[in-house]
C-alpha cells in the first residue's frame, strides 16, 4: 500500500482499511488542529459524525444565494431578487442533505423553519448594505484551489468570490454570516485569508491586493492588504503545523485541547475532558526511534 502525495510518513498501513492518513491542510482543518488536535483526529482521520447545525447550515445557504446572485446581469441583481432566491436554493440544499430536516421541530407547523428563513433574508438583505452587486463582476465563485509547496505539503481550499481589478489586482473576498470579532482576535480570522492569499501566490505567482471578510451578522467590513513577507510567516507557520500532524499521526497522541468552544462540540461523548474513551486508533502506529522491540515468541 502506498501514501498519496503528501501524505504523512509513517502511517501509510492502516489498521482499518477505510483510514487514511492527512495528505492536505485546509483553513478548516488547520484552525481544528490548532483549536484541539484531538477534533482534527475525529474530523479528518476517526470522520465521526456530527450533528448539524442551524448557524452553519444557515451559513451554507446564504452563500448559495449570494453565489447564484452573479448568474443575473448586473441590473437584476437587487436585495429583492436575492431574497426570491432563498427558497429555491434551501430546496437545493435539502435535496443534497435531506437530514437537515431534523434542524426543524416537526410539530411547529412549519414556524421554525419560516423564522430560520426570515434570518437568512434579513443576511442576504444586509449584504446590499456592505457591497454593490451591480458594480462587480467576479472571476471566480466558490472556487477551489489548491496547491503543493516544495516540502510536498498540499493546500487546499475554496474561495467564496474573487475579484480582478482591470489593473490586475486581485481581491480575495469571503462571506461570514456571524459577527466581526473584537480587534484582538482579528489575526485569527484573518488567517484563513492569508492562507488562501498564500494559495493563490503560489499557485499564480500574485500577491492578492486585498484580503476582503465580509461579516452579514454585524454589518463590518474587514480588510487587510497583504505583502509576500506575511504570507511567508503563514507558510512557515503552516509547515510547522503540519510537521506537529505528522507526528500526531504517527504517534497516535492526539491530546485535547480544553477551551470554552468544548460546549459546542459534538464529541463531548468520546473526548476524555469530558469523562469519555475516544475510539479505537485506525492508524497504525509507527514505533518511535529508540524504542525496544517486543520480543518474539
Amino acid at each position: 500500500m502506498t501514501t498519496s502525495p503528501g501524505a504523512v510518513p509513517g502511517a501509510a498501513e492502516a489498521a482499518s482499511p477505510s483510514a487514511v492518513a492527512p495528505s492536505s491542510l485546509s483553513p478548516s482543518r488547520a484552525s481544528d488542529f490548532m483549536q484541539c488536535p484531538l477534533l482534527y483526529r475525529f474530523r479528518v482521520i476517526d470522520r465521526l459524525p456530527e450533528k448539524p447545525s442551524a448557524a452553519a447550515t444557515r451559513g451554507t445557504l446564504v452563500h448559495a444565494v449570494l453565489e447564484r446572485l452573479f448568474d443575473h446581469p448586473a441590473q437584476e441583481r437587487t436585495a429583492p431578487r436575492a431574497k426570491a432566491l432563498v427558497p429555491g436554493q434551501w430546496d437545493r440544499l435539502l435535496e443534497s442533505r435531506p437530514e437537515l430536516t431534523e434542524l426543524f421541530p416537526a410539530g411547529d407547523e412549519g414556524a421554525g423553519l419560516a423564522r430560520w428563513l426570515t434570518e437568512a433574508e434579513a443576511l442576504v438583505e444586509r449584504w446590499f448594505t456592505l457591497e454593490d452587486p451591480t458594480r462587480l463582476e467576479p472571476v471566480e465563485r466558490e472556487f477551489f484551489v489548491e496547491t503543493e509547496l516544495e516540502s510536498g505539503l498540499r493546500l487546499r481550499g475554496i474561495i467564496d468570490r474573487v475579484d480582478v481589478a482591470p489593473t490586475g489586482e486581485v481581491r480575495i473576498v469571503d462571506y461570514k454570516t456571524g459577527k466581526a470579532p473584537r480587534p484582538e482576535y482579528a489575526e485569527g480570522a484573518l488567517f484563513q485569508m492569508k492562507f488562501y492569499a498564500l494559495v493563490v501566490w503560489r499557485l499564480k505567482q500574485v500577491v492578492p491586493r486585498r484580503l476582503q471578510l465580509v461579516y452579514l451578522g454585524s454589518g463590518d467590513v474587514l480588510t487587510y492588504d497583504p505583502v509576500v513577507a506575511d504570507l511567508e510567516r503563514v507558510e512557515r507557520k503552516l509547515l510547522a503545523l503540519w510537521e506537529a500532524i505528522r507526528e500526531a499521526t504517527e504517534s497516535g497522541e492526539w491530546r485535547p485541547r480544553p477551551t470554552k468552544l468544548c460546549g459546542w462540540c459534538d464529541h463531548q461523548a468520546v473526548c476524555p475532558e469530558f469523562g469519555g474513551t475516544p475510539p479505537p486508533y485506525p492508524l497504525v502506529i509507527s514505533p518511535r526511534p529508540g524504542a525496544e522491540r517486543p520480543a518474539e515468541s
